[in-house]
């Protein structure tokens, strides 16, 4: 974590000479909300609903997870889920790009390549998110969407709007970037459809914990229960944006772990996972997917799996039944009021 992360989570000199620019930064996106309210800018709707799984703060919240879960709870509804994205890290030459569970993460961005493997589902991914979406509508039969992130994408119209909180950082120090988290302001949360918070003490919040993680050979189909390594020590590898979390997960597991802490979205080469001391690698879903071509040995990738509380099931379920009787959702008839 960088100097500047850190003050987010506490209080600090670099936070009062950042309060500024966080002051202009709400002002821009402030702005940046009313064009689109008034007309000056056109939200573009869709024949097919469209759900937005995000967050309003810079960082890991566990907002992946919640879109598998969500990808599994729809089809077994009956729905036929499709998913966009950013492709955040991707080098494609044109976009939107089509992705599947073999594409190339360095083309695609690792996070679609993951969702795509582990869903199933049709994804598109690229910048312009209506643009991804209409991609997406004209090559697959695909009769709703889940927008991976995408919340401050006032350009896509939306039905449904979830949000998930880091339930141990929550909100940091509730200032916007860049003196502290926030991509939006707190009072964001009160005019989106479900709030979700990802661990920590949850209580009179709908929750979201994560089932018992298994691991998985990064090479072959082999799979471990992580209680198998209770007691030994490992090379835990992340690249991500809270990496703490995943050491954390292990650690509560009873592994004793050498963390290896590189950027978010890094791009995996050999030697990054050549250590001097031969342990088993324990590595994210996320950064396996840049990792399987690479030589390695007794590498292993831990898969997570979300599960949110019956309420937020109950509330969902409710919400899409709203959806397809044609009505609006309460407390969200178009862009939010901020």
């Amino acid at each position: 974590m960088t100097l500047l992360e850190r003050s987010w989570y506490s209080s600090n000199v670099l936070t009062l000479l950042l309060l500024p620019l966080s002051w202009l930064f709400g002002l821009v996106a402030a702005l940046r909300r009313l064009v689109y309210r008034s007309g000056l800018l056109r939200r573009q709707r869709f024949d097919v609903p469209v759900i937005v799984v995000g967050n309003i703060t810079v960082g890991g919240t566990g907002k992946t997870p919640l879109v598998i879960w969500l990808a599994e709870h729809l089809q077994s509804l009956g729905w036929h889920p499709g998913i966009v994205s950013r492709g955040y890290g991707g080098k494609a030459a044109s976009w939107p790009q089509q992705v599947r569970p073999d594409s190339d993460p360095n083309s695609v961005g690792d996070e679609a390549v993951m969702l795509a493997a582990r869903t199933g589902c049709p994804m598109c991914v690229g910048p312009d998110r209506p643009e991804a979406i209409r991609a997406l509508l004209r090559h697959r039969t695909v009769d709703i969407v889940i927008s991976d992130d995408g919340l401050q994408h006032y350009a896509m119209g939306r039905d449904l709007e979830i949000v998930v909180l880091d339930g141990e950082r929550r909100l940091g120090n509730g200032f916007l970037l860049p003196a502290g988290p926030l991509r939006e302001p707190a009072s964001r949360l009160k005019s989106v459809d479900l709030v979700v918070v990802n661990g920590g003490d949850a209580e009179h919040e709908l929750a979201m914990s994560i089932r018992r993680p298994k691991l998985v050979s990064l090479h072959d189909d082999q799979t471990l229960v992580l209680d198998g390594l209770r007691g030994r020590r490992v090379h835990a590898v992340a690249g991500i944006g809270n990496p703490q979390r995943f050491f954390g997960l292990l650690g509560d597991a009873g592994i004793e772990v050498e963390p290896h802490v590189f950027a978010d979205h890094h791009p995996f080469r050999a030697e990054d996972l050549r250590f001097a001391e031969e342990l088993p690698i324990l590595m994210t879903e996320k950064d396996a997917v840049k990792c399987r071509r690479l030589p390695c040995r007794d590498a292993w990738v831990v898969q997570i799996d979300a599960q949110p509380d019956e309420e937020f099931v109950r509330r969902l379920n409710n919400a899409l039944k709203d959806i397809t009787d044609g009505q609006k959702i309460a407390r969200h008839p178009g862009l939010p009021e901020l």
